[in-house]
């Protein structure tokens, strides 16, 4: 079987509190491990998008609408669904197994994270993952 599921590929949550929210692979495990036996992923992923900004807004409005708020969790590959897009953004150092075990290395890992996509958003690249999934 062909292993597409890989590192900075984009993903749609499709259960759990993140249903609906789009997210990148930081890394995957095909064969599980042994308190997962099962195929998942480790994702990051935005919970509060960025808000539409416009032209006659002030520059501490456009500042407060470009804010995002990040997440990341492991995930079963039956609860993703792939899509065309890849996400070039580096989060390999930041997101780890490790980063989800207590709860200040995770605090300090989402506000990278978040700094990481907010960054990515203010250079517009990669639109389509800041934009709202409608459904």
């Amino acid at each position: 079987m062909v292993k597409f599921l890989k590192p900075n590929k984009a993903v749609i949550v499709l259960q759990g509190r993140y249903a609906g929210r789009k997210a990148v692979i930081v890394r995957s495990f095909d064969d599980g491990t042994r308190d997962r036996p099962y195929g998942h992923c480790l994702v990051a992923g935005i919970s509060k998008y960025p808000k539409k900004v416009i032209r006659k807004d002030s520059a501490k409005k456009t500042a407060k609408k470009s804010r995002v708020k990040a997440f990341f969790k492991l995930v079963n590959y039956n609860h993703i669904m792939p899509t065309r897009y890849t996400l070039d953004v580096d989060l390999k150092d930041v997101v780890t197994l490790d980063a989800l075990q207590s709860r200040d290395k995770k605090v300090t890992a989402l506000k990278e994270t978040k700094a990481r996509f907010e960054e990515r958003f203010k250079t517009g690249k990669n639109r389509w993952f800041f934009s709202k999934l409608r459904f």
